[in-house]
């Protein structure tokens, strides 16, 4: 691979320390594969407008575009390949389950690769949840898990009403939508599932309450309590709540394990189900197997995607056995029967524990935000650096400007030109948050301590070269 500087070649094939090595900015003037794009894709297309490459290859986290340009990936898929790509492992495991002639596709019919992810997925949650689990597998999305898991509170409880969370991200169809918080992706829509309340999420920097930390916490959590005891709230007990245990979309926000232990005493005192959705921050990205873990507090139903599949369409939801009440296909889909990812998706979870992934996820995500801390130093327009395992954010600030809130005024703009500028330098990063004025970082978990030294120096040199750009 051209552009690459090997600095560790005898570390793991799947773990080996590459970095760019760039000596002049990339360019990014579209090549003819990426006009084709333009020319033939629809108008919806997202992410190329950000980040104009097209990709040719990859290898862990190091892709090459087809202009011969090297980059480091930030993004892996927004979560979805948590081992990066190729991984020689899951590659092989791909062509053996191809070469058993087991189907592609086997609708809920069972077959030995489904009764070995079952397991595989039951033996990494926590152990008491699995005691109890149930599994059900939905069409590819997260988005359809999250439509499952509304069905089943309000068929479990007999309710209507959803509560859900200020920056909130559940999908895009049209329960999930209408749980999500932002603004913009609804903004043209009409007929969204109603009965939905949204409650503010602790957000230190952005404090609803403008008191932040364990105060601002705490007066969440009463606040939701206050609407669920108060009856004259006008709203309806729910059927239940749903929440990121740390928000991805709405600007890489964890939520205090103090909190969430609040958050699961309320629902159990009223008698409403809590719906975890880890489909971007589950299975090792946050330090833990789970985000809830570090909570020591368990949901009554789990949503997973992404990563599950180990790179292949995958997603299902675990829920207490006494939760399953549903009749014979109310919730179906012609492809929940993936054998492909049914076999990646158990290799990736053994992968995962064998190679102790959530434990570098912690120590490599530890290191990013020390890094990017030392960079706020320097720069006061990073308003904020958080995050946990690997998924961290910055919030980009105009520096002495706030709102009328007495809040930082965010700068979208320039996190605009910082995401341009550190791709032209080898690095993909994604936005998002607030006015997406956050930028995001979710490596792959085999990212190296070389690489994220790489992350940080480069996004230093971002930061000033985006800051000179906007002065001019």
């Amino acid at each position: 691979m051209p552009n690459v500087l090997n600095l560790a070649p005898e570390c793991h094939a799947e773990n080996y320390s590459e970095v760019p090595v760039i000596t002049s900015p990339y360019d990014l003037t579209p090549d003819e594969v990426l006009l084709s794009q333009e020319h033939y894709e629809s108008e919806v297309r997202s992410y190329p407008r950000r980040l104009p490459i097209a990709i040719k290859s990859g290898r862990g986290a190091i892709i090459e575009d087809t202009k011969g340009q090297v980059y480091l990936d930030c993004l892996a898929c927004a979560g979805a390949l948590p081992l990066g790509y190729n991984h020689s492992e899951i590659n092989q495991v791909l062509i053996n389950q191809i070469n058993t002639g087991v189907p592609y596709q086997t609708l809920d019919l069972t077959t030995p690769s489904k009764d070995a992810f079952i397991k595989a997925v039951m033996q990494f949650l926590p152990a008491n949840f699995a005691k109890t689990a149930r599994i059900q597998f939905c069409g590819p999305s997260g988005a359809d898990a999250v439509e499952a898991s509304i069905k089943l509170a309000k068929l479990y409880t007999k309710r209507n009403t959803m509560m859900s969370f200020q920056g909130a991200y559940h999908g895009m169809t049209n329960g999930a939508l209408a749980l999500t918080g932002n603004l913009g992706s609804k903004s043209r829509r009409t007929g969204l599932m109603s009965d939905v309340h949204f409650m503010p999420f602790p957000y230190d920097f952005r404090c609803k309450f403008g008191l932040g930390g364990e105060e601002g916490a705490k007066q969440s959590i009463r606040y939701i309590e206050s609407v669920l005891c108060d009856d004259e709230s006008g709203i309806t007990k729910p059927a239940a709540i749903i929440v990121e245990p740390i928000q991805g979309e709405g600007g890489v926000i964890p939520a205090p394990k103090k909190w969430l232990q609040e958050l699961r005493r309320i629902t159990t005192e009223h008698g409403i189900l809590l719906i975890f959705d880890e489909v971007q921050c589950g299975i090792g990205r946050s330090g833990d197997h789970f985000a809830f873990e570090e909570s020591g507090i368990e949901p009554d139903i789990l949503i997973l995607s992404k990563a599950i599949g180990g790179g292949m369409p995958m997603s299902v939801i675990l829920y207490n056995d006494k939760f399953d009440c549903w009749n014979a296909g109310e919730h179906t889909g012609t492809f929940r029967g993936n054998q492909l990812a049914m076999a990646s998706g158990a290799k990736t979870l053994e992968i995962i524990q064998r190679d102790n992934l959530a434990k570098n996820a912690a120590e490599r995500g530890e290191q990013l935000r020390e890094a990017l801390r030392q960079i706020q130093t320097d720069f006061p327009q990073i308003g904020d650096v958080r995050g946990r395992g690997l998924m961290n954010g910055i919030e980009i600030v105009k520096p002495g400007e706030f709102n009328s809130l007495g809040q930082a005024e965010a700068d979208p703009q320039l996190a605009i030109k910082i995401q341009r500028a550190a791709l032209e330098l080898g690095l993909i990063i994604e936005k998002g948050g607030r006015q997406g004025a956050v930028l995001r970082f979710l490596p792959p978990l085999i990212i190296s301590e070389v690489q994220i030294n790489f992350v940080a120096e480069t996004m230093a040199k971002a930061i000033a070269i985006a800051i000179a750009v906007d002065a001019k």
